[in-house]
């Protein structure tokens, strides 16, 4: 039975490969039409449970920005600006976006604001919502198989099947996504310095929000997320490589006017 449980995993792994925009290998076997179908219904869904900000200069700040950054990509994009304190913002498959006002207060500049909507972009474009309920599936497939095989009737054996999860979730699933974290801040600096937002500004940004989280972020073990120190130090040393990148489109006239 382990035999099948191996080779049906092996085959999964085979037929699911895929790369994403910075060369990594991904795990990705969801029809991408399926997910952005899930990614519209949820949009349309947080659009008639969460209020939307009547603030009008917010709203234009937004879109002037999310247009500067999806023009270097193309696609249809939509872009709404949430009322929640939260420092939030997100893109969902389907190409949209949600800003809530609270980031939108936090921040300084346009440029700041770029570097959260071009790392939000970053994750529509390398497809991770689809590589994680990728992922998750083919991890449930095994725990169950597992849990069929050794059919546990103990205690002990109840235990160690509640393990194997614990240790899927920990072991494979979250140092994954904190994978795609830095991934989508890489393609997000790429984009919004392509874009003739300066990227030096992405340190300020999140210099800032590690000092509103004010050590309330969890250990970057059992997070989603790297930690604040982690992230500005990978942004640092990629720096150098998009700067040519922003030099250009300043010298070709991509210089964005957005104010909020």
């Amino acid at each position: 039975m382990l035999n099948k449980i191996i080779i049906t995993l092996f085959c999964c792994s085979l037929i699911a490969c895929a790369t994403s925009p910075t060369g990594r290998s991904q795990f990705i076997y969801m029809p991408d039409s399926q997910v952005n179908q899930m990614g519209l219904q949820a949009f349309d869904n947080l659009k008639k449970q969460k209020p939307i900000s009547k603030n009008l200069q917010y709203t234009k700040f937004v879109n002037c920005i999310v247009e500067a950054i999806t023009y270097e990509i193309g696609g249809n994009w939509e872009a709404v600006v949430f009322k929640d304190d939260t420092l939030n913002a997100f893109a969902l498959p389907g190409n949209k976006i949600g800003v809530h006002t609270g980031l939108i207060r936090l921040v300084d500049n346009q440029d700041q604001l770029a570097a959260v909507i071009g790392h939000e972009v970053g994750h529509v474009l390398a497809r991770h919502s689809n590589e994680r309920m990728s992922q998750k599936t083919a991890v449930n497939l095994g725990v169950s198989l597992v849990s069929a095989a050794s059919a546990p009737t103990s205690a002990l054996g109840q235990l160690a099947v509640s393990a194997l999860g614990i240790g899927a979730q920990y072991g494979i699933i979250l140092p994954f996504s904190r994978t795609q974290e830095s991934e989508a801040d890489i393609i997000g600096l790429e984009l919004m310095a392509k874009a003739g937002f300066d990227p030096r500004q992405s340190i300020v940004l999140w210099q800032k929000m590690a000092q509103a989280s004010k050590g309330g972020q969890p250990a970057e073990f059992m997070s989603t997320h790297p930690s604040h120190a982690t992230r500005i130090k990978e942004l640092s040393e990629y720096l150098p490589k998009v700067i040519p990148y922003y030099q250009d489109a300043q010298s070709i006239g991509k210089t964005p006017h957005c104010s909020k």
